[in-house]
């Protein structure tokens, strides 16, 4: 007799500007896992925070909880705040229920960019040279410079400033996205993402180096509109790719990570650069983390009963 297929919630939406990836993420990956293993429960959170189930019936919080807790384990496909950061991890925690991916304290920080940077400074991983910024606070345009939220994804409130009179505009609008921003010298490299996943042994996988090449800024609008050039694999000598694997790997251990993270560098010519650890980055079977994994052989249907595995 067949076993029963293990009972697995997949969570999409989220109360953040990412709202819409985030749906396009949990659809595919409630799409593609096996029916013979997994008897899947959509649940999404509206952007007013409202959580409802895959008839469009809105519940209560509550009943989510306790719906969450007829599963084996929860797969919270929610990128950004009030979700990645740790608080859907948090949320399973509590009702008792086995969570994929990192746990708050890897969520929090990894989503924290300022944060990540201590983080990553303190094990010997470079980042930018750069400033934390609130409206209370006053600062001068010193040159080209990167201005991003704190806490948000997909490139949202991110400029490339190179001129002052741009200035000002760049920082409310970041801050119109978080209270914090982060000020950054611009770093001259090409742009190389790097997956690491834990394997339900404990051990870890990573896939094949992606190069991102783009005409100006890896933004929100080409990180979309298919502009982009995904290289992958990257070009990469034996040398810069084990630097940047080591790299990788390094703050996936430092940050506590589980499950599948990206960690973004720049490859400068003194070595890789830390951009930004997405704990929960695009799922869809498009998305660049199931492209790199697929390219060194293991398929989205893998990659995915390998997450779920993971946390039971």
């Amino acid at each position: 007799m067949n076993p029963l297929p293990t009972r697995v919630a997949v969570i999409g939406g989220g109360q953040n500007c990412e709202h819409e990836v985030s749906l396009a993420s949990a659809a595919a990956v409630a799409a593609a896992l096996d029916p013979a293993r997994y008897e899947v429960v959509r649940l999404t959170i509206g952007r007013d925070g409202a959580w409802s189930d895959e008839h469009g019936g809105v519940v209560g919080l509550g009943a989510a909880v306790e719906l969450l807790q007829t599963c084996a384990a929860v797969l919270p496909v929610v990128h950004g705040p009030r979700g990645e950061d740790g608080t859907l991890a948090a949320l399973c925690d509590l009702a008792g229920v086995p969570c994929v991916g990192s746990g708050v304290r890897a969520g929090a920080l990894a989503m924290d960019k300022w944060a990540t940077k201590l983080v990553a400074e303190a094990i010997g991983v470079r980042t930018a040279t750069g400033v934390l910024v609130s409206r209370a606070d006053s600062i001068a345009w010193s040159g080209p410079v990167v201005v991003k939220p704190v806490a948000a994804g997909s490139s949202h409130g991110v400029s490339l400033v190179r001129d002052a009179d741009d200035f000002a505009d760049a920082l409310e609008s970041a801050l119109a996205l978080d209270d914090r921003v982060l000020v950054e010298e611009v770093i001259v490299g090409r742009e190389i993402d790097l997956a690491v996943l834990r394997l339900p042994g404990g051990d870890l996988m990573v896939a094949p180096a992606l190069e991102i090449v783009v005409d100006d800024v890896f933004d929100t609008r080409t990180k979309y509109d298919g502009s982009a050039d995904f290289r992958l694999p990257a070009d990469l000598d034996e040398v810069a790719g084990k630097d940047l694997e080591t790299a990788a790997i390094a703050m996936y251990e430092a940050l506590g990570c589980a499950g599948v993270a990206r960690i973004d560098f720049f490859v400068t010519e003194h070595g890789p650069v830390l951009n930004e650890v997405n704990t929960m980055p695009g799922m869809t079977e498009q998305s660049q983390v199931p492209k790199m994994f697929a390219a060194g052989g293991l398929p989205y249907p893998d990659l995915l009963d390998l997450l779920v595995r993971g946390a039971l």
